[in-house]
């Protein structure tokens, strides 16, 4: 474990404008898709300059197959006595609120919990979040790539359990801790990003294939249980970019990034039967991109950014919806 020293952080003033207090995240889960589980969850609470207070763990019946075993080690015997999330939810959400929640990839962890507490009925307390790999980048950390092993062997952390969610919150924790305090002494604005709860939730039957089909991957893709959507193609020619104060046109192509309110599915079967193409990837035909995070780091909005690809939050999206011009 990193040893704390006395540093010119710990002596230079603290940015007023800092949080106070933090929850640093891990949750393993059944799959990298919408319609996948949490497993396990741990919480360490951090104080302003992110010195530990306490840490909590919890494993989670996913009520389904546990999926990638050979990762998390968490088998259906061990979790068919665990509790449900609903049972765990007020605990849970006890060690977040208030505080902003800290994640290696946060916009997953986000997701995720955000998913389980729609399906509880609840909202998590959570405001906003701080992804680990993005304050390494604005902090220039010389690392070889941004896995989290990466970040603890840049900061002398010894990782003894990965793919454990109270480990890796404990490796998190111990890295963020320096992270912080580099980013106080150049009195660096930190990369939060609002956390937006999910307003609605559909939850969808789909069929559960066997654990020896996980792949690994991003969402929605061969790492998902959920089977990819086949919408009918748009039947009308891209007319090219969204022009900003005009309304959209049917044909536009619209690519997603993010988390939302609305859930995700829901926005893009608004944008489907609006006339318009739902794109998967960000290209230099994409005509709008939607998201409510426009300075994050996925390869959506880097995109959108090199291509000059017009960008507009969830809700401007909505109001667009509402009068979407015919195709020529």
């Amino acid at each position: 474990m990193l040893e704390d020293r006395p540093t010119a952080a710990s002596a230079a003033p603290w940015p007023a404008a800092y949080p106070q207090g933090y929850a640093v995240v891990d949750v393993e889960t059944t799959g990298l898709s919408r319609d996948d589980r949490i497993i396990s969850a741990a919480v360490y609470r951090l104080d302003a300059r992110g010195e530990v207070e306490d840490h909590w763990y919890t494993l989670v019946n996913p009520e389904r197959d546990p999926g990638p075993v050979w990762i998390h080690g968490l088998t259906t015997d061990v979790l068919d006595g665990a509790p449900l999330f609903p049972e765990i939810a007020e605990e849970f959400a006890a060690r977040l609120d208030g505080r902003v929640l800290v994640a290696h990839n946060a916009v997953f962890d986000w997701s995720m919990i955000s998913r389980e507490y729609a399906r509880a009925q609840r909202t998590a307390p959570v405001r906003q979040r701080l992804c680990t790999i993005a304050l390494s980048k604005e902090l220039g950390l010389p690392l070889p790539n941004h896995k989290l092993e990466s970040l603890a062997a840049h900061f002398g952390v010894v990782q003894e359990h990965a793919h454990h969610a109270l480990d890796d919150a404990r490796v998190l924790a111990e890295a963020f801790r320096p992270s912080l305090r580099a980013a106080a002494t150049k009195n660096m604005r930190l990369p939060l990003l609002e956390c937006r709860p999910l307003t609605e939730w559909a939850e969808q039957s789909v069929p559960r294939q066997p654990q020896s089909s996980y792949r690994g991957g991003a969402g929605g893709g061969a790492g998902s249980w959920r089977p990819s959507r086949k919408r009918p193609a748009c039947p009308y020619p891209n007319p090219g970019r969204y022009e900003p104060g005009k309304p959209l046109k049917q044909g536009m192509r619209v690519a997603f990034s993010g988390d939302t309110s609305v859930e995700r599915e829901l926005l893009e079967d608004r944008a489907v039967d609006a006339g318009l193409h739902v794109a998967t990837s960000l290209s230099r035909l994409t005509s709008l991109l939607v998201t409510n995070d426009p300075d994050s780091y996925t390869s959506k909005v880097v995109k959108a950014k090199q291509f000059g690809t017009p960008v507009v939050d969830e809700a401007a999206f909505g109001q667009l919806l509402q009068d979407v011009a015919s195709a020529d």
